[in-house]
């Protein structure tokens, strides 16, 4: 008869090993990286950006905050710009503040009716009236495809000086909405800006630093923020600005806004992630998720050709040169 003691101490031991190398199988597949990303040449970086910048004719602002330890880059990012649709982000902003606190909800009702119907981006100006919306589907309108009716819905119900007032409380107080879109005659809480800045204005930097606690979780909540980032995703327009040059598959959440002497783009650009993953996990190693916003004013080509207005260029020239700085894990890993 065998002796079961020895027996079992060896079965015991068998499965020990096997526990110890299982969980170190498993720490592998599932940890989250602690890889510190590789440090950056800020004044090299900067030197290549101003140098793209000086090939412009026109006027521009950049602010670049490094997400993985918050280093940031600016040139003329403290300047003000005309805003054009970027503001709807601030609308967004204000609108999941009022969610929050229980004064509206995405499901309340919204009608469109033809007088507010206004030109410019978007398809609801195509609809016909009345037409019944919820506040989520004039949100999400809004933000994916720029629409300036839907904007002017929900700006309708939260109030032009409600949004204003909610970004001088984050310390945004370069950030502000002057109208309703298209409709600056009628509605413009400071005609004198309105005629100055359009829409609205902002700093390349305050809007960088929006977006940066949004990408947080610290915009209002991490729910808000990341209903936020969902609706950034999907913007249908800008593919021609950030990610214009950006390796395929690479996710950017982010807001154009233009005008015809004015071009911007402004959102978090992810870095790649282990297959299998999504954006609210860790990166690979060695690299780093940043927010990255270029702002365009009094631009010399004006035209409205689909893929090559020469400021759409530069949006995804630097765009590109700060991927290439800040990703080298990346550039590393495709040779």
């Amino acid at each position: 008869m065998p002796d079961t003691r020895k027996e079992a101490l060896r079965l015991m031991r068998v499965f020990s090993a096997f526990a110890v190398a299982f969980g170190a199988q498993l720490a592998a597949w599932g940890a989250p990286t602690s890889a510190t990303a590789q440090p950056v040449d800020w004044s090299v970086l900067k030197a290549d950006l101003e140098a793209r910048i000086g090939q412009h004719e026109g006027v521009v602002g950049l602010a670049v905050i490094d997400l993985s330890n918050g280093e940031t880059l600016s040139i003329r990012g403290d300047e003000r710009f005309p805003t054009a649709s970027t503001i709807k982000m601030a609308v967004l902003v204000e609108l999941f503040t009022q969610i929050e606190r229980g004064r509206i909800s995405l499901g309340d009702p919204l009608t469109l009716l033809k007088v507010d119907q206004v030109g410019g981006s978007g398809i609801l100006q195509h609809f016909d009236t009345p037409l019944q919306l919820t506040v989520k589907d004039a949100a999400t309108f809004m933000i994916n495809q720029s629409d300036n009716t839907a904007t002017n819905l929900i700006v309708d119900k939260l109030g032009i000086r409600a949004i204003n007032e909610r970004m001088d409380s984050l310390g945004y107080p370069g950030t502000k909405l002057w109208a309703k879109v298209s409709r600056s005659r009628q509605t413009s809480i400071n005609p004198d800006s309105s005629r100055v800045w359009g829409l609205g204005v902002t700093t390349p930097m305050e809007n960088a630093r929006i977006f940066a606690s949004i990408y947080k979780g610290e915009m209002v909540s991490q729910e808000a923020s990341r209903r936020m980032i969902a609706m950034a995703r999907t913007q249908a327009s800008g593919r021609h600005e950030i990610p214009r040059y950006l390796p395929p598959g690479v996710v950017v959440a982010h807001k154009t806004g233009e005008v015809s002497a004015t071009r911007n783009d402004c959102g978090i650009v992810y870095a790649n992630r282990p297959r299998g993953s999504n954006i609210f996990d860790p990166p690979n190693p060695g690299m780093r998720d940043y927010v990255i916003c270029v702002y365009t004013n009094e631009n010399e080509d004006r035209s409205w050709v689909p893929v090559d207005n020469t400021a759409e260029v530069l949006i995804g020239d630097l765009s590109k040169i700060v991927w290439d700085a800040l990703e080298p894990a990346a550039a590393s890993a495709a040779r």
